[in-house]
């Protein structure tokens, strides 16, 4: 299938992308990277920025941004896990506090890194709204503001109802909160600009590779088998997130679920006027199962999220879902309907991975330590990722740092339970998320 049908972000990107050739022969590395992302990426980047004698290789099953970099809703944004109260409920305070301190460090380094290497992605730092649109949803808002509160967390701003109308032409927000640290972005792009520089670096990467297996030799290296090829190396780094339930190692960490858009035609002047949105900030309502949108470059609105669909072991044939396509649609002239009638030019899916206790892991497979994961960014992993990156190559080169030593790298994940028993949880806990946001949250 062509990349270009995968997302209008994949579709923007130029129609002279060449692609790199696969991998066709036996190689040796020190550092082979499963998976071309965001993840893979900056993992490869910060190997070699700290060490550039270190041969370093991503494989790529597609093209990089093929997956969910490439189809994600663009925003860089500090949430870790799924909310603040549910990390910290799961870990207690202290461990989600320094959560949120690391996603506020990876907002501000992706800032820093896009205007360091001049990445092209229409990267706008605008900042970040979560609004509650119903009572329940104010209490939520309310709570995570005491929980910051107590945290001594600095750089969010409330907004109450006449702050939002004159921000929004709707009456449709409650409450607002909204960090104007945060960005949106164009994924594809993104993804292609941290390529060209990881390449600049001196990683060498191979597209239209997949990986059908990987496998510790009795010399303690690893040998990963592509389709027409195979590298050994010394040290494996999987950044596969959603795809890891290909590989028997890592399919009962977690588990993917598919997140959709949709997207309308250009909005005139008249018609962005109508609706306000001065400053541009992507959205996020408080229910469970979020709706996320935002103003592209050319001024569309993307509309995502409201539901998921969900895989059963490895089928990752569920990019469309025409149901919450029209929920989507709705939603757009729900917010505002001074667009009623707007045209949708695009719509689209792509992979999350989803971790049983709803928080991200980076771990390791072995007791030597030289294979590494790293999964369940919970559909937030645009500026994590990137940070997850540097923080795996120290891993690597046996840096301690405040990074390596944070509680989700190396932390214990519990595991899904395997088929068709993972497919009933998690339709159970899907349908439990519906059924609170039907009830509660509307």
């Amino acid at each position: 299938m062509d990349y270009r049908e995968k997302s209008w972000w994949l579709e923007t990107l130029s129609r002279n992308l060449k692609e790199n050739p696969s991998l066709e022969s036996s190689e040796k590395t020190d550092v082979v990277v499963i998976g071309g992302g965001y993840t893979g990426l900056s993992t490869g980047y910060h190997l070699k920025a700290m060490n550039p004698n270190m041969d370093v290789c991503v494989l790529e099953s597609e093209i990089c941004g093929y997956g969910a970099s490439g189809r994600n809703g663009g925003f860089s944004m500090t949430l870790f896990g799924l909310t603040k109260g549910l990390t910290k409920f799961r870990f207690g305070d202290d461990k989600a506090r320094d959560a949120q301190l690391y996603l506020e460090a990876a907002v501000d380094y992706l800032d820093e890194f896009i205007a360091k290497n001049r990445l092209d992605c229409d990267y706008e730092r605008s900042g970040y709204l979560l609004v509650a649109t119903s009572p329940a949803q104010i209490k939520r808002l309310e709570h995570d503001f005491e929980i910051m509160h107590r945290w001594g967390i600095t750089g969010v701003e409330r907004w109450e109802r006449d702050r939002l109308a004159a921000e929004f032409n709707t009456d449709f927000y409650k409450l607002g909160w909204f960090e104007p640290r945060c960005a949106i972005l164009n994924p594809a792009k993104l993804a292609r600009e941290m390529k060209r520089v990881t390449e600049k670096k001196g990683v060498v990467i191979y597209e239209n590779s997949p990986v059908t297996a990987f496998e510790k030799k009795g010399d303690g290296r690893f040998r990963v088998t592509t389709v027409n090829g195979e590298i050994v190396s010394e040290y494996l780094v999987l950044a596969t997130n959603a795809y890891s339930i290909l590989f028997p190692q890592l399919k009962s960490l977690q588990t993917p679920a598919f997140t959709h858009i949709v997207l309308t035609e250009p909005l005139s002047r008249r018609q962005l006027k109508s609706i306000g949105w001065k400053c541009r900030a992507g959205v996020e309502d408080a229910r469970d199962f979020i709706h996320y949108y935002r103003l592209t470059a050319d001024n569309r609105i993307a509309m995502g999220g409201g539901d998921v669909s969900l895989t059963y072991g490895a089928d990752f044939n569920h990019d469309r879902n025409d149901r919450i396509f029209r929920m989507l649609e709705d939603h757009i002239t729900e917010v505002f309907p001074q667009l009623k009638g707007i045209g949708i030019t695009h719509r689209w899916g792509g992979p999350v991975s989803i971790t049983l206790d709803m928080a991200p892991a980076i771990g390791y497979i072995g007791r030597d330590k030289k294979a590494i994961y790293s999964l369940g960014c919970m559909g937030h992993g645009v500026s994590m990722t990137t940070l997850n990156g540097m923080t795996i190559a120290e891993m690597i080169l046996n840096k301690k740092t405040s990074r390596t030593g944070l509680f989700f790298v190396g932390r214990r994940t519990i595991p899904w339970p395997p088929e068709p028993f993972k497919f009933g949880l998690s339709q159970a806990v899907r349908g439990y998320m519906l059924l609170e946001d039907r009830v509660k949250y509307k």
